[in-house]
């Protein structure tokens, strides 16, 4: 008698937050054709992870599967591989973001992973850093140049640059040939500066709009009257990128009478965009900062880390 083989997965059994996480058991996942099965060794932590948790986020998309099994970021190592794959082999080490905008089920020790939302990752980087690059970085990678088509020499203006997404949109627009400007508190000027940003804006000590003018685009991933803010700063032709919030009817009107394009964005799992960020990790271009790791067991007080909004860079999970 053949017996299916078992790991840990942590679940999310209701939506009243990171309290409903919960570890069981479950079977290894079978893998189709154009999959691998990858050991996880380290996750990547988001806003979306801990807005799922109490009901928004993904929670519509999610709530009928069972179990549901949060997260999409992962790095670890091929163990298996579908009939259809052929870019990797067992043993590779390997990186992405799984099934966004989906079930990524990436809070396990294993997960089936489409072939081609994964990219190999780079020996000069940990699986924490690696696991770390995958949402944040790619939805920096996609807004940047699918979205706004970034170039050499224009203004452009990333609010919470200290944050998991802000951190790569200043390295990313900045190795396009932007000129950045990065909206942090005091505390974190340093570290935005040392990203690669030319200018630092405390947005506790001064309105940004007061300061600024004539900016090509504004990567904006806090949401609220900071979108209206940001549209009074943006030149005629300019674009504004909204993550969190989405950019409301009236906002796209207010856009549009000031001819500003106004664009809610949400990223896509996309393995070609990967290998362009495995790339540019190698070469140094752009680095992850983690600033915690926790272990698979903790992954409660993980979530409570990014719900506390005061994280500097990526929080990360290790299993």
């Amino acid at each position: 008698m053949k017996f299916k083989k078992i790991m840990k997965a942590i679940i999310l059994k209701g939506f009243g937050g990171a309290d409903d996480l919960q570890t069981i058991e479950l079977p290894v996942p079978e893998i189709a054709d154009n999959e691998v099965l990858v050991q996880v060794k380290a996750i990547s932590i988001n806003p979306v992870d801990v807005k799922t948790t109490i009901g928004k986020g993904m929670s519509g998309r999610l709530k009928d599967e069972d179990p549901l099994i949060l997260g999409w970021d992962i790095s670890g190592v091929v163990t298996k591989k579908g009939r259809a794959v052929t870019e990797f082999e067992v043993g590779d080490a390997v990186f992405g973001m799984v099934n966004f905008p989906g079930h990524g089920k990436a809070y396990a020790e294993y997960v089936a992973a489409p072939a081609n939302h994964l990219a190999l990752k780079p020996a000069n980087i940990s699986h924490e850093e690696a696991a770390a690059a995958t949402l944040a970085a790619l939805t920096a990678l996609q807004g940047l140049t699918h979205k706004a088509n970034v170039q050499r020499g224009q203004k452009v203006l990333v609010h919470a640059a200290a944050g998991g997404v802000g951190n790569y949109v200043v390295q990313i627009a900045k190795h396009l040939g932007a000129y950045v400007i990065g909206t942090s508190s005091a505390g974190n000027k340093d570290f935005v500066l040392s990203l690669g940003a030319d200018e630092h804006v405390d947005y506790k000590a001064v309105r940004f709009e007061e300061v600024l003018h004539d900016i090509d685009l504004v990567f904006d991933t806090i949401g609220g009257d900071n979108i209206d803010r940001s549209l009074e700063v943006t030149k005629k032709g300019g674009t504004v990128i909204s993550i969190p919030s989405g950019i409301g009817e009236t906002v796209t009107e207010k856009a549009k009478a000031k001819g500003v394009h106004g664009y809610f964005f949400l990223v896509e799992s996309n393995g070609h965009d990967m290998k362009q960020l495995a790339q540019w990790l190698e070469q140094g271009v752009i680095k992850s900062h983690v600033s915690q790791v926790f272990p698979f067991d903790q992954m409660a007080a993980a979530h409570q880390q990014i719900a506390s909004g005061k994280t500097r860079g990526k929080v990360v999970v290790t299993v």
